[in-house]
């Protein structure tokens, strides 16, 4: 990682969220450094037109931390519809001072360790990306956030929402919840569904 970063001259920077995922054309004999180069470079601009156009008051120092956000953002849905309201839910919770407790980070803490399945022993094993032990954003970006994703993390579709968890649908769908009451039972109704599902296997 390192070798590419001082090749593309940011030396110590970490590489992760700073390549703009897409499908890119390029020519035969094209370099690879060349083609990070015109990755990252696009990533510069779509972060930098998102920034641009976010809403005020944000609980988000700069781009980098919009960057982070976004990522967790990417990780945590691939539904188009939910990704400002999940972005609601977590700028919600840093304007409360709440901690995010979003897995997609505690896994992305664990690395190779991850075995695809997180155990209560993880989320309470404390780790710079584990944001169930620390408040506030992970120090790097998890993941490579896409346009809708970065729009979503400085455009928040905030409705007091403080939950959210998957309703266990095909479609891969999240209920919100404002209270913690709700939660609970919007997470019992996952789990039904979950047990229902894998029944008799």
């Amino acid at each position: 990682d390192d070798a590419v970063m001082r090749a593309l001259g940011e030396g110590g920077m970490n590489p992760e969220g700073l390549f703009f995922p897409d499908t890119y054309l390029f020519g035969k004999g094209t370099r690879d450094i060349d083609l990070l180069r015109q990755s990252r470079d696009r990533m510069r601009k779509e972060l930098a037109a998102a920034w641009a156009a976010r809403q005020a008051d944000l609980p988000l120092a700069n781009e980098y931390e919009a960057l982070i956000l976004a990522s967790i953002i990417e990780r945590e849905t691939g539904h188009p519809d939910e990704r400002a309201r999940i972005a609601g839910v977590f700028v919600t919770r840093l304007r409360l001072g709440m901690r995010l407790q979003t897995d997609p980070t505690v896994i992305y803490g664990l690395g190779e360790k991850f075995d695809g399945n997180l155990r209560r022993a993880d989320l309470e094993r404390d780790g710079p990306y584990n944001t169930y032990t620390r408040a506030g954003l992970p120090p790097t970006p998890i993941a490579l956030p896409g346009a809708e994703a970065l729009r979503a993390a400085v455009q928040p579709d905030e409705r007091d929402e403080l939950y959210f968890v998957a309703t266990g649908l095909p479609d891969g769908s999240h209920e919100f919840s404002r209270t913690l009451a709700e939660h609970d039972a919007a997470v019992r109704r996952y789990l039904a569904r979950y047990r229902q599902g894998h029944s008799g296997r």
